[in-house]
């Protein structure tokens, strides 16, 4: 049997935390192996209160449910509604950052406009007049636009979609009846569609999986990543670090851990604004460290350290050294909070719809955000005043790279080569081969791949082939602590090919040094920026997407909102690596069309593979047929 694979930094904190009579997420795992196999093949219902039902995959018992539903209806019924639960979340912070910013506009929220430019070239896609105006005008009229997609009952085209879809795409959508209008009736009717006694046609749902996939896509991603850009400032080129050494033993360690950026952003400021309480407590300064997807957010615009994705979010507070650790929402582990009170930790929630048993309750609103900011801060000031004396275990790992990469900013770094065609270097060399394609990684760790590093096997495999990575979510923390995101990475696992041309790139843009080969693109909800540098270069080149010799891959599927991105994904026409199954092995039907039927509605396919390299050599396979079709 393999050796399990565990992170330098990790080892020493699995060891505290069990010295500390700490159970970790690794031994929660244990115990709850072996795994309850009818959930996996997607075919237990919970629908309704006859059940729960379940299939017998060999044939010798049920197969139908108590109701007559067959195993590909109730496999795509709950694969449907993980899909409303991944949209759900990205449309509430899409709608959260939306009203912040309306607020703020009336000067109700303390926030104001950091990228006009961003606003502007947003504002022009709606068909916003920008010549001339003020900001806030032109602000105003995007707001109501947005606004507009939350409670229109007409049917038209969502103006988020109708804007920012690439346009062959759109029409494809249109031509498939795969249009939608209003983000929360679509929610609202697929939880319908799915209850007990409505829609048990397999195909049917998952047309109704697609659309909530561009709900997802647009409603959410697309409309958070944009404001967001707006509102704090569109991530231009910085450097890191990343993994649990960039905690600092005599600092006040401030951990912000989650996915939205209201927060983060006000309590980075105040951190920097109160360093003088914090060195009157002792402390040589307020160390802000970023967790999860926040800590992306904060790392793509200002620089803040990576110190772990959601895996790791309770191992850190195993250091001793984490004197607060404030969430918000998504990826929070109820678990954090033992660790936390252990640790002396201040644990802080801070949104209505997370409340966890343990944690310091401090309500976050817009309204008053700066002195909940400073509560915040104070509070972890004074855990570290407790703190004082005690040791703390803060293993010496960190690697140093490059985050920041936008599409705005790899733009501006291809304009140093070719300023009148920035895009026209990337497609030179993806038509002469030194670009082989390119794969787009997204998602969160699995403890059931972490032992495998299935995310760091399979991204040397691509780049040994000339293939590009580019990265969001906690992947992202995965590539940055494996040290894929800096100029070394590139000399180290990059086929001669594909080194050439970021050596030549970076030398061009003026970095003195190669391109990392893995590019940094923010949060998961940033996939947005990955589709629309995808949508530029087929722009480019007049074909769809599906056509382009590209690939995605959520290499460790945790998530609901990963089921939905990857749903917008396959709707785009995009293939879609996936490792664990989703839960549809049930359902044959359903495994039939999304892993082969659907390339003829939409070009895109989910493909599953376990095996690193394996999965590796399947979309290299991909981009293969790709190149062909192209006669490149």
């Amino acid at each position: 049997m393999a050796e399990k694979f565990i992170p330098l930094s990790e080892q020493p904190l699995l060891e505290s935390a069990h010295a500390a009579g700490l159970t970790t997420g690794r031994d929660r795992l244990a115990a709850m192996s072996p795994q309850c196999g009818f959930g996996e093949l997607g075919t237990c219902c919970r629908i309704c209160y006859m059940g729960p039902c379940r299939i017998d995959p060999f044939g010798n018992g049920p197969q139908t449910g108590i109701c007559g539903a067959s195993p590909d209806t109730i496999v795509a019924r709950n694969l449907l509604r993980e899909c409303v639960g991944g949209a759900a979340s990205h449309v509430g912070h899409a709608r959260h950052i939306l009203l912040t910013m309306q607020a703020a506009l009336d000067g109700k929220a303390p926030y104001k406009i950091h990228d006009p430019a961003k606003l502007f070239a947003v504002a022009g896609q709606f068909g916003i007049a920008t010549d001339g105006r003020a900001v806030d005008d032109v602000a105003r009229d995007l707001v109501a636009a947005s606004l507009e997609d939350f409670g229109r009952q007409d049917g038209q085209p969502l103006n988020w979609l109708r804007a920012r879809a690439p346009r062959k795409e759109f029409d494809m959508w249109m031509e498939n009846g795969l249009m939608i209008s209003n983000p929360h009736n679509e929610i609202e009717t697929a939880m319908h569609r799915t209850s007990m006694g409505n829609d048990a046609d397999p195909v049917s749902l998952l047309l109704a999986q697609l659309r909530m996939g561009l709900v997802d896509g647009y409603a959410g991603l697309t409309m958070a990543t944009d404001l967001q850009d707006i509102l704090f400032g569109t991530p231009q080129v910085t450097t890191l670090e990343a993994n649990v050494g960039v905690l600092e033993a005599n600092s006040v360690n401030l951990a912000v851990h989650g996915h939205n950026p209201l927060l983060s952003e006000k309590v980075l400021q105040w951190a920097g604004r109160l360093e003088g309480e914090a060195q009157a407590a002792g402390a040589e300064r307020i160390n802000v460290v970023g967790v999860c997807c926040t800590g992306n957010e904060l790392t793509m615009r200002h620089g803040v350290p990576m110190a772990a994705h959601n895996l790791q979010s309770e191992l850190i507070l195993a250091t001793g050294a984490v004197d607060g650790m404030v969430v918000d929402i998504q990826c929070i582990w109820p678990s954090t909070a033992m660790f936390a009170s252990c640790y002396d930790t201040a644990f802080i929630t801070t949104d209505e719809m997370v409340h966890i048993p343990g944690a310091t309750h401090i309500e976050f609103e817009p309204a008053h955000a700066d002195e909940n900011a400073q509560a915040i801060v104070r509070a972890a000031i004074a855990a570290f005043q407790k703190r004082q004396g005690k040791p703390v275990n803060i293993p010496n790992v960190k690697s140093v790279g490059f985050a920041g990469l936008s599409v705005e900013s790899i733009v501006g770094i291809l304009s140093k080569v070719n300023a009148e065609d920035p895009l026209k270097p990337v497609i030179d060399n993806i038509v002469a081969g030194n670009i082989y394609g390119a794969v787009g990684f997204a998602g969160c760790p699995s403890l059931k791949f972490r032992d495998t590093a299935m995310t760091e096997r399979m991204t040397k495999a691509l780049l040994k082939e000339n293939v590009l990575v580019v990265t969001t979510g906690c992947t992202a923390h995965i590539c940055a602590q494996e040290g894929l995101l800096n100029s070394q990475a590139t000399e180290r696992y990059c086929g001669d090919k594909l080194k050439g041309v970021l050596t030549a790139v970076g030398e061009a843009a003026g970095l003195g040094a190669p391109l990392p080969p893995v590019w940094h693109m923010g949060s998961c909800v940033d996939n947005t920026r990955i589709v629309d540098l995808l949508a530029a270069l087929a722009g480019k080149l007049d074909v769809k997407i599906s056509q382009l010799p590209v690939a995605g891959s959520a290499p460790e599927l945790v998530q609901e909102k990963a089921i939905s991105i990857g749903t917008w994904l396959l709707a785009l026409g995009l293939f879609v690596h996936i490792a664990p199954a989703p839960r549809i092995l049930g359902g044959p039907l359903v495994t039939q069309v999304l892993t082969n039927d659907l390339e003829g509605i939409t070009g895109g396919k989910a493909y599953v593979e376990y095996d690193p390299e394996k999965a590796a050599a399947g979309m290299i396979a991909h981009i293969a047929e790709k190149r062909a079709a192209l006669g490149i």
